[in-house]
Order: structure tokens, then sequence, then C-alpha cells
């Protein structure tokens, strides 16, 4: 077990190796980090008075040290319980029916308790043509997956050589880790006050996940903005480099390095099912953005009470930072730092970024059509593209996603608008998917917080071909999920000149669902706080003419009513918005 340590956050568990976990039972259960589990279930047991303890005669200083649980998991690993106590003295005093029955209902609970962590394993390989990262599935094979083998079993072993009896049901249980990276040294052109403090950290280059995960961070919701401040939050930083890993992200058509420190880990793995991963061009070539997730808090205090915030070097270098605290766990803070740092340089590029849903679609008849809905956050964007895809089951040959959440709109040559995304992945709100869409797609998903309010799921829905195809725009919609249908308001309205679309979009109009802190009827500008009120004055002329180019080029332009936040039109507001739309895009 050379060469192999173990870090706790929490309940989370991660393991860092060179190569294989070890190489087979003698070795996993006399290792350290074995011992250091065994120890904490222990202090477990003891805080909670568990009756297992009396039952086993385990109590005061009768009770076994854990170097002799150690010994007694080793020797009944290989042999029977009575064979291990011709040899080991302390295995005689389980040898009583009820003491045995006792022993088997310990080892059920460490390994219950064992499985309460969420378990995560770092491969670090050397860069080059034989390390790990060129042949991942291998070393995948070699580590996590024999490892999972191992521990389960161990676990099954140690019960049958105490039961005497063996299972009439297997249940192929995670054992072993719930994700794992092989991470790799890699040489990357920075500023030199910032590679002075991130130089070391490896990038991930492959990922495994055994899904469906299940996490629950210790925050569940955002609080507040992102915002610029007039120094580099991330120069001079001191960071534990074997803590950390870095992530290089392809943020639609740039690349930023997010770097998070481990305790935020199971964020960071969510990552792979939402940004695909840069290449190692992308890497050598250097970052556009650069985002530190974990920062220490008392480096982060000079920025205020809420030290989410980024900064512009004099290289045009976009560096974001979010400290290392639990109100600081929600998957948000990492997800909408990475996009608004994308929607900067999009603005400085010439391109419009927006928070909305975009989706090309293809009916049956032979009609296309590209359909943006711009919106904040939980106001029925992407549960009304899901309803439309439900509904319009018969007339709909394909739909293809280009932004789940995020995204930019350029002019193109022929005067004609062109949107892109920015993930390949959505982070959605369980409650508002269709019912059972989630559980069917269990073998990918990562779910976040399901028993809490806001719970999520991160699970893959498009290609990075699709992110930056540029697809012309038909229709360019805000969803308003807060008007009812009264008063002549129709499910779906037509701007009939500019001005008046531009007040709504800008506006940014919404009732609020729990995403975020805020509470009741809200205002965002162009429901969009990330970037563009930082940048209000580039924003504004550019998106005036965005629109102006919308009106030229015929796209229809207006508002949708989902109703999301109308008690009781969760489901039938964006059910009456898909089929408004189906009929629309007939008409067409």
């Amino acid at each position: 077990m050379a060469g192999k340590s173990l870090h706790i956050y929490g309940k989370q568990a991660v393991f860092h190796t060179a190569g294989g976990m070890c190489g087979n039972a003698a070795d996993l259960v006399s290792s350290e980090f074995f011992l250091g589990f065994l120890e904490s279930f222990l202090n477990h047991l003891r805080a909670a008075d568990h009756p297992v303890l009396e039952q086993m005669g385990q109590q005061g200083g009768s009770a076994l040290t854990v170097l002799q649980w150690q010994q007694l998991f080793a020797a009944i690993c290989d042999q029977r319980l009575e064979d291990a106590a011709l040899g080991l003295p302390h295995a005689v005093d389980f040898l009583a029916p009820q003491r045995r029955k006792a022993l088997v209902e310990f080892v059920e609970t460490f390994y219950d308790y064992w499985r309460s962590y969420d378990r995560y394993m770092v491969l670090t390989t050397e860069a080059g043509p034989g390390g790990a990262d060129q042949r991942p599935y291998r070393a995948f094979n070699n580590s996590i997956e024999s490892f999972t083998q191992l521990v389960r079993s161990i676990y099954r072993d140690f019960c049958e050589n105490v039961s005497g009896d063996h299972p009439r049901v297997y249940r192929q249980v995670p054992a072993g880790c719930n994700a794992g990276f092989i991470a790799a040294p890699k040489a990357s052109p920075m500023p030199a006050d910032l590679r002075e403090v991130l130089a070391g950290i490896p990038f991930i280059r492959q990922v495994w996940i055994d899904p469906p995960m299940i996490l629950d961070p210790p925050s569940n919701t955002r609080t507040g903005s992102f915002r610029a401040v007039d120094r580099n939050p991330v120069a001079g930083l001191s960071l534990k480099r074997e803590e950390w890993l870095c992530y290089p992200a392809q943020v639609g058509p740039m690349v930023i390095f997010l770097y998070f420190h481990l305790q935020f880990i199971g964020q960071g793995c969510a990552l792979a099912n939402l940004f695909p991963m840069a290449t190692d061009r992308q890497i050598a070539a250097g970052p556009e953005a650069v985002f530190v997730y974990g920062a220490p808090s008392e480096a982060m205090a000079q920025f205020g009470d809420l030290p989410t915030v980024f900064f512009e070097d004099p290289s045009g270098l976009l560096i974001g930072a979010v400290p290392g605290e639990a109100r600081f766990g929600y998957f948000g803070y990492l997800k909408k730092m990475a996009l608004t740092l994308h929607n900067i340089a999009m603005l400085k590029r010439g391109r419009l970024p927006f928070h909305g849903a975009m989706v090309r679609i293809s009916l049956r008849s032979g009609r296309t059509a590209s359909v943006l809905i711009i919106g904040d956050t939980a106001t029925g964007k992407s549960e009304s593209l899901e309803a439309f895809r439900t509904l319009g089951r018969e007339r709909i040959r394909e739909m293809r996603i280009v932004a789940d959440d995020m995204g930019s709109l350029r002019i193109g040559a022929d005067g004609r608008l062109q949107g892109f995304g920015t993930e390949t992945g959505a982070f959605v709100r369980l409650d508002d998917l269709q019912l059972g869409y989630a559980f069917g797609t269990m073998d990918r998903a990562i779910f976040m917080s399901p028993q809490k309010v806001n719970a999520r799921v991160v699970l893959p829905v498009t290609t990075l071909d699709e992110v930056l195809a540029g697809y012309p725009v038909d229709f360019l919609l805000y969803a308003n999920n807060y008007e009812p249908l009264e008063g002549g308001r129709g499910v779906l309205e037509r701007f009939p000149e500019l001005e008046s679309a531009l007040e709504v979009f800008s506006a940014g109009r919404a009732m609020s669902k729990g995403t975020t802190s805020a509470t009741g009827l809200t205002g965002s500008y162009f429901a969009n706080p990330f970037g563009a009120p930082q940048f209000r004055d580039l924003h504004e002329a550019l998106a005036r003419r965005v629109f102006e180019a919308a009106y030229a080029a015929g796209v229809y332009v207006g508002q949708i009513r989902t109703r999301l936040a109308v008690p009781g039109m969760e489901s039938e507001g964006p059910h009456a918005v898909a089929l408004a739309l189906l009929e629309l895009l007939d008409q067409q």
C-alpha cells in the first residue's frame, strides 16, 4: 500500500494512488486507511452506544483495541472463526452463538458505515506515452474495478467465515468507489502570479463514474451574485497541491481551467456530466479563464461577506474565486461562475450572452426551426421544451438541444442571428421534470440532494458539435412564469415592435421557485445576472443591435406564459405552451 493515501472531508473519502489500490485482502486489511476507517467506525458505535457492542461484550475495559480488531479481520478473512481462534486468543470470545451472531451484525454495520461515505479514487500518473491516461480502461480496471471486487469479497468472506453459512441472495451493491479520476501534470502557459499558485496541480484526463450517483452537498441554494474586483483573488494564495484537482472544461467555444479543492470533489465530479473535457492540445494552448473553487477563506475575507468574485488581468485573462466554505458547496456556484466568465468573454467578442434554452426542431412535415427561450432560473424553459417533446411525439422528427441553460447570440454575415450553447449537460430541478424522466436516465445521472427543496440532477443531454454549430434563430421568446391567463393574456404573445420586446427582456421578471435565496417576484437585467449587469454598458448596446437584427431577419420575438410559479399550473402551464408552439410551428 506504499504511495497511497486517504483524505476525509465530511462524508467524502478520497483515495490517492499511483497504481492499483492493493493486491489482496491481507494488503487491504493491514493498510493504514483500513485502520483509520475501522477506528472511526468504532468511535461512531461508542458515541451512539450501539447495542451491538454490548451484545459482543465490547464495552469498558474488556473492549478490544483497534489493532486487535484489525488482527481479527485479517485472520477471519482467510479462515473460519473456529480456525482463527486457534491462533488468535481474542477470537475465542466470539465463538459463543450469540456473540457470533453479534459479530456478523457488527460487520454488516461496518459495511454500511463504509458505504455511507461518498468514495472517490484519484489515480495520479506521469505525463507521456506510458501514462495511465493513455490506457484509461486498463488503469480503471486495475484500480477501481479490482478494488470494488476486493471490498465486496472481504465483506462476504468475513460474514461466511463467522456465520458458517452462505447468502441466498447476492446484491452487487457499489462497494468500492463511486467515482474515479486519472490525473496527470500538464504544462500550460499562465501569468507568473497564477503559475506560482497553481503549478503542480494535476489535470483530470479521464473520469470514471458508477451511476446513479446520489450526492448531498452541504448547500442546495445559491445566494447573491458574482462581483468584479480590482485585484487578482488567486494571486498569493497558499494551496496544498495534493488537495486540489483541475478540470479543464470546454465551455462553449472557450477553455476554462476549473480548479477545485477536494472538499468539493463531488461537485467537481459532476462537471463531467456538464462540460466536455479539454484536449491535451487545448491545455497546452492555455486557458481563457481560470476559476479556483474552494480558495482559503481567510484570504478571501478581504472581498467582504460574500466573496464570490472575478477579476480581469491586463492580458484579458478572466480569474474567478469562491471560498472553501460549506455555504458555497452548492453546485450552482461552480457552474454559474464558469458561465459568468464565459459570458464576459462572449461580450468582449461581440456576442450577446443569454440565459436560456435553445433547441433545433425538425417536424415530420419537413419544417425545421430553432427556438430560443430566455428566462431566469425555474421559469419553465426546459419544462416547456420537454413538454413539447412529449406532446409532439407524433409530429416531431427530431429535437436537438443547442443550449440547456446558457449560450450566446451572434449576428452572422447574412444578417441572421446564430445561437450557440455552452454546456453539453443539464443541471435541472427534479420537481420540474416530466414524471419518471430522471429515473429513466439513472444510468447516466448524478443526483444532488434528492430529499431536499431544489433537488437537482446533472445529466448529459447534447454534444459539443451541437453546442458550437451556430444554428439560425427562428423564435426568440421570453419565459414568463408568473402571469396567469387573465385579461385577454394568451399563452403565446408576439411583440410587434423592438421597444416592447427590449422592455420585457431587459426587466427579467420572474417569480422565485426556491433555487436561490431570493423570494417573491424578482427582476434581473435580461434575466441574466451572470456577466450582463457587471458589463451593462457593453451589453446594452450589443443587445439593441441583436434585437434589431432579429426583427430585420423576421425572427418571431415574443413571450410564453409558462405559469410555472402559478399554484396548480406547474404541469399544465408548460403543456399549454408546448401545444401553442406546435401549432405556431405548423403555421410558419
